[in-house]
Order: C-alpha cells, then structure tokens, then sequence
C-alpha cells in the first residue's frame, strides 16, 4: 500500500493562501513603493548558486546551514541563504562597465536550514537595498531611511520600532584603546554577537578562548556599557542627516549591534519593535570589503536585508484585521439569460480600471452578496430580468449599503 502523502509543506517552508497573500502584498508593495521612492533600481538573480561562493562568507557555520547539494554534472550548488554574496559576484563581473554608484533593490527567495523559532523560518523573503561605490554616509542614511519608510507605508509608526545603530570601526577603536589586539577583535566581535542570546559567562568563556585574559574580558563588557556616539564622526553625521530626512526618531545608539558576519567593516544597525517582542525586523551596514573577498576591486558599500517574516507577525499584532480592505466589483446574475448583460457590465467596468469579480453561473441573490463579501468587494452587482428589461442596474456600496444607479 502506497504510503500518504502529507498535505503539510516541508518543515520551515510556507504555502500562501489568499488570506496570507493579503499580508504579503502589503509588505511588499510597500518595500517596492519605498525602494521607488528612494531612487533604488530593481535587479534578480538566480536562486541556485556555486557552494563556494557562499561558503567564501565568513561568521556562520555554512555548511549545516546552507541547503547544499551535488547536481548530475557533479557541481557543487547551493539555494541562496542570503542575497549579497550573488550581488557581490554580479558586481564583480561587470565591475569595469557599471557606473557607480549603484542603487540596487531586490526581494529574494532565500533559504537556510536552521533551527526554527518564533520568527524565523528555513524558507522567507528578503528586502535588499544596497549602495555600492559611494564612501558618504549618505549611503547609510538612504539605505537606513527607505527601510524606516516602507515600515510606515505598511502602518507602522516610530513608536512602534527603532533602529538600533553603532560602528564596528568604533568598537575597534575603543577595543584597542583598551589593550585589546586588533587581531583579537574578529573573535570578540563573534563573541559579543551572541549576547543576549546566551549568559554572560559563556559569551566570557568564548573570549577567553580567543586569547582574552581576565582583564581583556573586564574590559569588553565595560565598553559595551558606552551610552554616546559623540567620538564616532560617522555616526555623528549619520544621526545629523537622519534629523535632515526626518527619520531621527527612529534612531537609537546601541553599541551593542554588531551584526555577525565578518565582512561588516563600519555602521552597522539591527531594527526592533519597541515592546520587544519579536526578533529583529531589518539589519545591515556597511561591508566595505566583500567584493575584494570573491577576486573583486576594493569597492564601498552598504547595505541592508529585510525578511518578510517578522515584519509579518509584527503587522498581524499591532494592525489586527486592518490590513484587508474591500475592493473591487462584484457582478452576478439571476438566471441565464442575464449572463450576456453581466459579462458586458462587468467588461465595460474592467476597461474602466476595476477590479471585477464576476460570477460563473446563475445564483440566488442571497448566495451571490453572501460570496461577495467573502471575497472582501467593495460593491456589488446583481443582474435580474427586472434590470436587464429597464437597462439599468443597482450598485450596492458593501461598507455603508448605499445603492446608486447605472445604465446597460
């Protein structure tokens, strides 16, 4: 006997119904409309990549985390986990003929087989901007500002999140200014990583595992107690700027943000709602040395991931049922012979520029107004023998149940 085949997706995968569609059509016209705004150009990539390219990315265990695989030639591929190392590799090809800088978007299917908690899944979107080619801190402010823009365009206020910025170019400064080897500091950049999401002794462990002694270690979790950026000039001119753009109430220093992946080399920022109670939205920054990381030219850039996921369960909890609006015509009719004039109606409306929702077949009246609000109409149509022989129809606004009038 042939064994069932489950209904469920693959673990940490997703299907989207219609009602799930809802939530990311919202997510991502904002994301596009943001990115519009911000004088980004969209590209894509191939979703299959070289292992090696991504395995070049230092500061994660790559390979239990990539889904990685041999194909019939023998090749050694891999589902992008992540977008920038293809944005990297596709700058490097034509890195003679672009002209820089770049302003460029994306929101790439990625995938990464990891634990699964709340918010995180093995399968989601991503929300690219990046800056390639430009030094100014303007670079981290548009890129910073567009993300702060497309989490308002989806309803979201300032009160509802922060993004949380700092340097590891700073960190590093005060780190030597402590003792502490430059050298040293990949390690204890891995390490501070991981706080909050471990003790404090451990994260002390790990540093004394790197080369650490006592006094280092002392010393690092005193730096992390640094409340002012004002001996940091990039992040000085960073929040000046985001007081320009209007965006500074979103801003928060947080020497805590380090962002993981060592090719990081200056800003970095990681986005959280106020309440604290979901993983970060957004996170990024400038990652000056990627390019030369793949056989590229020394090139600056900055730039940011945004997942679909936590921003999702986030709307889901401040906005409720919000998200959904009525729109659209629904068209029906009673009895054969008023298909014609539906089919015309619901034609003459969609050369219009509405959305028509037309029935397939003769209903009752009580069955077609019962589909038209399930499918969230903003009004509605019902041709009966009586319309078709008057040659006008009733409009039936769905919100407020007012009727209007038109000919046929």
């Amino acid at each position: 006997m042939a064994e069932k085949i489950s209904f469920e997706p693959p673990r940490g995968m997703r299907d989207f119904y219609p009602e799930d569609m809802v939530w990311r059509n919202k997510i991502f016209d904002a994301f596009r409309a943001s990115a519009e705004s911000y004088g980004f150009e969209p590209y894509d990539a191939c979703v299959v990549e070289s292992y090696e390219l991504l395995a070049r990315k230092a500061g994660e265990e790559v390979g239990e985390q990539i889904y990685h695989f041999l194909d019939k030639s023998e090749r050694h591929l891999a589902l992008r986990a992540e977008m920038t190392p293809t944005l990297a590799r596709m700058v490097a090809q034509r890195q003679k003929e672009l002209a820089f800088p770049l302003k460029w978007t994306t929101i790439a299917q990625c995938f990464r087989y990891e634990r699964m908690t709340k918010g995180r899944k093995r399968e989601h979107y991503q929300w690219n901007l990046d800056i390639i080619g430009e030094d100014s801190t303007l670079a981290e402010a548009e890129v910073i500002g567009a993300a702060c823009d497309a989490l308002k365009r989806m309803g979201l206020t300032s009160n509802d999140f922060k993004v949380h910025v700092s340097s590891r170019k700073f960190l590093g400064e005060l780190l030597a200014k402590s003792g502490i080897a430059p050298e040293k500091h990949a390690q204890v950049f891995l390490a501070l990583d991981k706080r909050g999401k471990m003790p404090d002794s451990e994260i002390a462990a790990m540093l004394r595992d790197g080369g650490l002694t006592d006094a280092d270690v002392e010393a690092t979790f005193k730096i992390m107690d640094t409340k002012s950026y004002e001996e940091c000039p990039e992040l000085v001119e960073l929040f000046a700027i985001a007081g320009e753009a209007g965006f500074a109430d979103c801003l928060v220093f947080d020497i805590a943000v380090i962002r993981g992946l060592s090719y990081y080399t200056g800003v970095v920022f990681e986005c959280f709602d106020t309440a604290g109670e979901f993983r970060a939205i957004f996170g990024g920054g400038r990652y000056d040395n990627l390019l030369t990381t793949i056989g590229g030219e020394p090139t600056s850039a900055v730039g940011l991931g945004f997942g679909d996921v936590v921003v999702s369960e986030l709307l889901k909890a401040r906005l409720g049922d919000s998200a959904k609006e009525r729109k659209g015509v629904a068209v029906g009719f009673m009895f054969p012979g008023e298909r014609d004039v539906a089919v015309k109606l619901a034609a003459m409306l969609r050369a219009s520029g509405e959305r028509v929702d037309l029935a397939l077949k003769p209903l009752k009246p009580k069955k077609f107004f019962s589909r038209a609000d399930s499918i969230e109409a903003a009004k509605a149509i019902f041709v009966g023998p009586d319309d078709v022989e008057k040659g006008v129809v009733k409009i039936k606004n769905l919100e407020t149940r007012e009727e209007s009038e038109l000919c046929i």
